[in-house]
């Protein structure tokens, strides 16, 4: 493992017989592979993915973002590619059928068993690994894609060679189903992956215990926002800036997403208000909203959650007194929905809980009829994705990309869709990113 300070590479032997420090300056290292269970985290490893988050050191992000980001780089490193899986097929099928010649004296039948149970216990294995919600979406579709190949292989080689080799029915049947088989549970698998959960390798507390290591040997992790912090004290404002007021404002469901933009400079950057439903930042939010509700030309876009509470984002601002009730202003939702996760199908960390199945249970009929039945299906099943499963800069572009295609929403081009009765004047994204 090579040292973050100096660059030199210690063997497992010389971080041993110098007490876990480099051997040329002596700087400690903050975690022991050898010495993990389950997850393996290098020096070099970690300090890639802080900088890698938080886009070489120039964007905040919150632990949580950390928390899903280590978590999806650690499950790409266990990634073995369709090429992988079909080399190793090939390479473990070959070494099988000559090791079964040798020992069987060239008994044809015997051979053609010991294939057929090698190929059932590979694909048995590879398809386990199509659905395990331990890996990322990636290897799983790689995994199915090497189930669809490895279906081809069997049903070319093992008829051919039932026919021409072998000379056995059986061997020709057998070669026909367990080829067919393993197509379609790839073909399966590919369909059904994008809408899979997901679990964590890891769980909270050992995040906690490595971002805290970390801490002690290396020093604050300088771009890691802390806890949004609750100030009522109310800020004064000169007259001549509240008399201003932006046309664009950003309402998130939770606190820590508003600290996030905030942090990150996103309402300077694109001249509009930031706000969470839960009036972060305290000390501003009434000036804020007297200062929006001037303005007859405001724009509101809701940022929020897949999940049951995040969807009902939207319909509050609309219902609300504080926010926007008996207002005729737009409201853009810019996201996360049901329908942009549906229509995706790609790479998003779904996770499932009983607690979300039951709170989807419970939406009002004002937040259903906005939904399709696919939509609510998704939701009752327990799903939900958070808004912090994206880097900070994948999810600053997604939100610029929504408000720039806002910018004419009766276009056919806008990438919105108008949900209800023209009265609500509430529009959705039809795509997250």
């Amino acid at each position: 493992m090579k040292c973050i300070k100096c660059g030199t590479d210690n063997k497992l032997k010389d971080r041993t017989a110098n007490q876990g420090q480099c051997v040329k300056c002596n700087h400690p290292f903050a975690f022991e592979p050898t010495s993990m269970s389950k997850v393996k985290i290098t020096d070099p490893l970690f300090a890639k993915i802080l900088s890698d988050i938080s886009a070489n050191n120039t964007l905040f992000f919150t632990p949580k973002q950390l928390f899903y980001f280590l978590n999806m780089r650690l499950g790409g490193k266990s990634f073995s590619s369709g090429l992988n899986l079909f080399l190793g097929y090939l390479t473990l099928s070959g070494f099988i059928g000559f090791w079964s010649v040798n020992i069987t004296g060239g008994n044809q039948e015997i051979v053609a068993l010991l294939l057929f149970i090698f190929n059932a216990v590979y694909i048995f294995k590879i398809f386990q690994d199509s659905d395990s919600s331990k890996l990322s979406l990636k290897s799983r579709r790689a995994n199915a894609r090497a189930l669809q190949i490895i279906g081809i292989i069997i049903l070319g080689g093992g008829i051919s060679a039932s026919i021409l080799i072998i000379g056995s029915f059986y061997a020709f049947t057998l070669s026909v189903l367990m080829g067919m088989v393993s197509i379609y549970l790839g073909t399966q698998q590919l369909q059904n992956s994008g809408l899979s959960t997901q679990e964590f390798l890891f769980s909270q507390n050992e995040f906690e215990n490595w971002v805290n290591r970390w801490r002690q040997i290396n020093g604050l992790i300088v771009k890691i926002l802390p806890s949004p912090r609750e100030d009522n004290t109310l800020a004064t404002f000169n007259p001549d800036v509240t008399a201003y007021s932006f046309d664009r404002l950003i309402v998130c469901d939770r606190a820590t997403i508003a600290q996030l933009l905030i942090a990150n400079n996103f309402h300077f950057e694109n001249n509009c208000a930031i706000l969470s439903i839960t009036g972060y930042p305290q000390g501003i939010f009434e000036t804020m909203m007297q200062m929006l509700r001037r303005n007859p030309d405001l724009k509101v876009y809701a940022l929020h959650d897949c999940s049951p509470q995040g969807i009902g984002l939207v319909h509050h601002l609309r219902t609300s007194p504080k926010w926007f009730k008996d207002s005729n202003i737009i409201i853009i939702d810019i996201g996360l929905t049901p329908r942009q996760i549906i229509a995706a199908k790609r790479g998003m960390f779904i996770q499932s809980s009983p607690e979300s199945a039951q709170a989807a249970k419970k939406l009002t009929g004002e937040i259903r009829q906005n939904l399709s039945a696919e939509e609510i299906e998704f939701l009752e099943s327990g799903k939900f994705v958070e808004l912090e499963s994206f880097t900070p800069h994948r999810l600053i572009q997604i939100l610029q990309k929504g408000i720039a295609g806002s910018q004419n929403i009766e276009s056919a081009d806008s990438g919105l869709f108008l949900a209800g009765d023209r009265g609500n004047d509430i529009y959705v994204v039809q795509s997250f990113g």
